[in-house]
């Protein structure tokens, strides 16, 4: 699944520059994830990042994009250009 950022989200500004494939930005009041450059860090790191250093636990997986670790690293591909290990 990609992540998604709840209206909880206080405009810290911690999370986007934590983001390895810049998928969070800011959006109209608060910041959001573009699922389709979220990859939980797969390939990355070994937990999310943005939800590492969230101060109010905002940042829960998105429904609306269910995806099985194998989409994750497709992604992660696609967007780095690198295989997985």
């Amino acid at each position: 699944m990609s992540l998604i950022i709840t209206d909880e989200c206080i405009n810290c500004d911690v999370c986007e520059p934590e983001c390895p494939n810049e998928a969070i930005s800011q959006g109209e009041e608060i910041y959001q994830i573009d699922p389709s450059k979220c990859t939980e860090c797969v390939g990355h790191y070994d937990e999310p990042q943005c939800v590492q250093v969230c101060p109010v636990d905002c940042i829960p997986k998105d429904p609306n994009h269910v995806e099985n670790e194998d989409v994750l690293w497709a992604k992660y591909e696609k967007l780095t250009g690198n295989k997985r290990p």
